[in-house]
């Protein structure tokens, strides 16, 4: 294996303070959105459909290194998945989020995902404030996450 192929970037190293406990205002934030097949919540086919929708923002122009990709398990069997942008891509579901977030970083292995919703569940409960929809932005591949030795997940709150 080439050096540049070990150290080669697929995911920017994440910084996790600007996003821990922190308030968002987002009016018509644009996103283009797909769907991932999940199984129990496991998702089977989110590097196609991510590399997917990378690649139709990245041919308008779009630099996707840094977008937010928020993720939204609607069911055991479905997640969508939301890559921000910053205008409307041709050929894909184009949406749009409006809303104050509050934001929370947690690291560590995708097992205590359970335990992350519980633990974000108490700290809206603390701020007084009630859940209407919850996002989760896993901010790096499983490869990166190796590489970069830290497993960040940011989860968003609509509130």
């Amino acid at each position: 294996m080439s050096d540049k192929t070990t150290h080669q970037e697929c995911c920017p190293k994440f910084d996790p303070k600007p996003w821990d406990n922190t308030a968002h205002t987002w009016k018509d934030k644009k996103f283009i959105r797909s769907k991932v097949f999940t199984f129990f919540y496991m998702p089977l086919n989110f590097g196609s459909v991510i590399t997917r929708l990378m690649n139709k923002a990245s041919a308008t122009g779009i630099d996707v290194g840094r977008s937010i990709c928020l993720s939204d398990h609607t069911s055991p069997w479905n997640m969508d998945i939301y890559v921000e942008v910053n205008k409307a891509i041709p050929g894909v579901d184009n949406v749009t989020l409006s809303g104050s977030f509050l934001s929370k970083v947690y690291e560590g292995d995708f097992k205590d995902t359970g335990k992350w919703c519980q633990d974000f569940s108490g700290y809206l409960k603390e701020k007084g404030k009630a859940l209407q929809k919850m996002f989760m932005w896993y901010t790096t591949c499983p490869a990166c996450a190796k590489k970069y030795g830290k497993n960040y997940t940011v989860i968003f709150g609509k509130i």
